[in-house]
């Protein structure tokens, strides 16, 4: 292998450690990789931009529009209301829940999917006692199986059928991949309404967190200039025993006090460290003296006006805040909310709140006016999870109008009348023509971090094919199963598609894996294709990891998720997915 296909390499290796340590985001990281080949020569500049231009790319980028439309229109909301509402039990709820989502992802980017269904089943569980804990990391999973199914159920179906069109000149049809994906999402349901129940935790249970269902908050609050608090003891201030919260910790300038003991006495500018449920927000805030910390003014103000609302949202890889502390991210100018407390997936958060570095999937209890949803309800910044009782709105016009455009492009790129491309297209320009998506929202809807990722994983992809470098690693592969037939060289390249999405973006794991299989099956004098397939199927079949996922990240937080949950309940549907890939696809697709 000559120079640039080891620095090729090494740039690829310090590429997935930064992904999988998350310290940049995924768009940034695969940016500067990029930048780095075309810098060093690797790659002229035609190469390194040839991905910003793929149909893929352009392709996924009109998706967004169609799947802001059907959005928008209010029937995700709609459907995810009366699905949940009418369920009598849990594992029945649970049923008809993953029907739904995986009916839906299968022609509908599966984030805003997720982002309707969530609220609804949080509101459901309460009402019925059941922990969400229970059906959150199923509604992620069932937003992946149903994306398994058709060609445009996942943005990294598309980038790989956009690098085979242009590496092979073939082309992936519509629901083609339904005849490995329907086999094993049933395989998977059946696995989530049997097996599933008894694998996924239980948060609610008291022995596994002290306040409600696997959900425990940091509160920072602050004693006010002449607070009726100061000079008396924690216990004669009546925060020995406060329900849904208690007192963890006081900071007083540098000095930590913790444990606190009931006769430590309150000082004019403590700060205090509360630990306990969001309803604790209600509690603290009933108080007189305590004001949060952080935007104690506006904070002043919101109340003052009366219109203040308590929401929930979680942080999402998209957030220009990530690795910043709230103060340093200036949370309170830029969203004009207070921070009133942080939940991190069952970690216990220590320390002052402002100076908390926000990481992907930590939920925020915001306090805030009335405009938030609006300006960042559908923001790439945040996935709301926030609760909202009443029924949505469905407006009939939109829905019709986004119903006719799904339904036409499906209709007219599984016909082969269009492209997936031009289909897609032809629904974005009725869907701004009928006024169903403003020409404004269809900029918004575009996830530019997403179609970075892409457009530049396709320039690595390329590189590692030009340099000889997918050769090296294929050969490798080769070896490894040697003798042992063409269905372990497809297990093996299923491995290694599937392990690299437990540590990087699936988009990014399929750019990568896509010139390995291709190799690995050139080196092997078999057909392409059968590998193709794999590379598809194992880019996505993310479920053994919260970070490689989007869905994954949206749930992990609202469930009060560990890391270990994951692993416990996803590696043996990751399982189930490799031995009914590799028996399967040969029979479907011949060597």
């Amino acid at each position: 292998m000559a120079a640039d296909g080891v620095l090729t390499l090494v740039v690829v290796a310090a590429m997935v450690v930064c992904l999988a340590l998350d310290l940049l985001p995924p768009d940034v990281v695969t940016f500067s990789a990029l930048s780095t080949l075309l810098l060093a020569g690797v790659l002229d500049p035609s190469e390194a931009l040839a991905g910003f231009s793929n149909s893929a790319l352009i392709t996924v980028a009109v998706l967004f529009i169609v799947a802001y439309a059907a959005q928008s229109a209010g029937v995700l909301e709609y459907v995810a209301a009366k699905v949940m509402g009418d369920g009598r039990g849990m594992r029945r709820a649970l049923a008809r829940m993953i029907l739904s989502v995986t009916s839906f992802s299968a022609f509908l980017n599966n984030t805003p999917i997720v982002a309707m269904f969530l609220p609804a089943v949080r509101d459901w569980t309460h009402r019925k006692g059941f922990p969400p804990s229970k059906f959150l990391i199923p509604l992620s999973y069932a937003s992946i199986l149903g994306g398994l199914c058709t060609l445009i159920g996942t943005s990294t179906n598309l980038l790989i059928n956009g690098m085979y069109q242009e590496t092979v000149g073939r082309s992936l049809s519509m629901f083609e991949l339904a005849w490995v994906g329907v086999p094993c999402a049933l395989l998977a349901i059946a696995y989530l309404l049997t097996l599933g129940p008894r694998l996924v935790p239980d948060r609610s249970d008291p022995e596994e967190s002290l306040f409600g269902p696997g959900r425990e908050y940091l509160f920072e609050m602050r004693l006010t200039p002449g607070s009726p608090l100061r000079g008396k003891t924690v216990e004669a201030a009546g925060l020995r025993r406060l329900g849904s919260v208690f007192l963890a910790e006081i900071l007083r300038g540098p000095v930590s006090i913790a444990p606190v003991k009931p006769t430590d006495v309150l000082e004019e500018g403590d700060r205090l460290i509360f630990a306990g449920a969001a309803e604790g927000a209600v509690v603290l805030h009933r108080i007189p003296g305590l004001v949060p910390s952080g935007g104690h003014d506006l904070y002043h103000d919101i109340r003052r006006r009366g219109e203040g609302k308590v929401l929930e949202a979680v942080v999402s890889r998209s957030s220009p805040l990530l690795g910043k502390s709230i103060k340093e991210g200036n949370f309170r100018g830029r969203y004009d909310a207070v921070v009133l407390a942080v939940h991190r997936h069952g970690e216990r958060v220590r320390g002052k709140l402002g100076a908390l570095k926000l990481r992907p999937g930590d939920t925020l209890l915001l306090l805030s006016g009335p405009d938030f949803l609006k300006r960042w309800g559908r923001s790439r910044e945040f996935y709301l999870v926030s609760t909202v009782s009443e029924m949505p709105r469905l407006d009939r016009r939109k829905t019709w109008l986004a119903a006719v455009a799904l339904g036409g492009m499906v209709l007219l790129s599984a016909s082969g009348i269009l492209s997936v491309l031009k289909a897609a297209v032809l629904a974005a320009v009725f869907l701004i023509v009928t006024r169903c998506v403003t020409a404004v929202e269809a900029r918004r809807s575009l996830e530019i971090n997403v179609l970075v990722v892409i457009a530049s994983s396709l320039g690595i992809g390329y590189a590692l094919e030009k340099t000889g470098a997918a050769a090296s690693i294929a050969s490798i592969v080769l070896q490894a199963v040697q003798g042992l037939g063409p269905r372990a060289l497809l297990g093996a390249v299923f491995v290694f598609a599937s392990g690299l999405t437990g540590f990087i973006t699936n988009n990014a794991a399929a750019a990568l894996a896509f010139p390995v299989a291709l190799s690995a099956a050139k080196g092997a004098g078999l057909d392409p294709h059968p590998f193709v397939i794999a590379v598809a199927v194992a880019a996505s079949a993310s479920f053994a990891s919260p970070v490689a996922y989007q869905t994954n990240m949206m749930v992990y937080g609202p469930g009060g998720y560990r890391f270990t949950d994951f692993v416990r309940v996803g590696l043996p549907l990751h399982l189930l997915y490799l031995v009914v890939s590799v028996l399967l696809i040969p029979m479907i697709w011949s060597f």
